[in-house]
């Protein structure tokens, strides 16, 4: 956690465009995306995480740690505690190539692990995307994701540009919402 930089820390990687990644990986390129995911896994393990005083994420953005380049790892867990991950791999220059029309957001509103205040308020994002991105070896992905998987990664890609999900909640009333807003539990 002490290595995660904070919107509070006023260091503008939190508000830079990062850097596209060049492959073959460097090799502190491909120590960044180990350390990424291993953050996330070991958030997301009970007694890992209440030893090292981890906050559970999802998500984990290069820049959050002080990286600027186009890299974020993802960990979506299963439905069940032994379910395979709904959606785990390090993105690598990744790109949204379509989005759907119908928007969602969660009804609990988002957090992130470079903010430690709660900032209540909805976050509309697109309920279904199409991803592109490089893995770390190199070769072209592409996915398609709905509902919360899709939501997370929008959220680790705006960090990618600078973007933090509060710039999206609307200040005067941040929990107006279209009709047709799906809201995610």
């Amino acid at each position: 956690m002490d290595d995660i930089v904070r919107d509070t820390d006023n260091n503008p990687v939190l508000r830079t465009r990062a850097a596209k990644v060049d492959f073959p990986l460097s090799v502190e390129n491909q120590q960044l995306a180990q350390q990424l995911m291993e953050y996330l896994e070991n958030s997301q393990n009970e007694e890992i995480a209440e030893k090292y005083q981890l906050r559970a994420g999802v998500g984990l953005a290069a820049p959050q740690v002080n990286h600027g380049v186009r890299m974020t790892a993802v960990l979506i867990p299963g439905e069940n505690e032994d379910d395979e991950p709904a959606f785990k791999d390090v993105l690598v220059n990744p790109v949204i190539l379509s989005e759907s029309v119908q928007m969602a957001a969660l009804a609990e509103g988002e957090g992130c692990l470079s903010v430690d205040r709660d900032v209540p308020g909805y976050v509309p994002r697109h309920d279904r995307i199409t991803l592109k991105y490089q893995n770390l070896a190199g070769e072209t992905k592409q996915v398609r994701l709905k509902h919360y998987p899709a939501i997370v990664v929008q959220h680790e890609l705006d960090h990618l540009i600078g973007v933090l999900f509060y710039d999206h909640i609307d200040e005067n009333e941040p929990f107006n919402h279209p009709d047709d807003l799906i809201l995610l539990s």
